[in-house]
């Protein structure tokens, strides 16, 4: 089962200290989201990836293909033209 990319936590670091120790920031976006700041203000977040799997988890949930297809998906759901899983034959 995929395990969600986005974490909870979020840790402020001005870019003034990440450019100076890069690797370890990395390391620590494993576990929660670094948000980048310049002159006090949010400029960019650093995500590091735990497996190969967040990769691709981290792709596919920003890949406008796959989110148009889910919403697209949702709309057939509320207009009623889904097949319930019950209802799929098990040939």
């Amino acid at each position: 089962m995929a395990r969600a990319i986005r974490k909870p936590r979020v840790r402020e670091v001005p870019l003034s200290v990440i450019k100076d120790d890069l690797s370890r920031f990395l390391h620590e976006a494993e576990t929660q989201a670094i948000v980048i700041t310049r002159h006090g203000k949010p400029a960019g977040v650093l995500v590091g990836f735990e497996s190969e799997d967040d990769w691709f988890d981290y792709r596919l949930e920003n890949d406008p293909r796959f989110l148009r297809r889910i919403d697209e998906a949702r709309v057939s759901v509320r207009a009623g033209r889904a097949a319930r899983l019950e209802d799929l034959d098990s040939e």
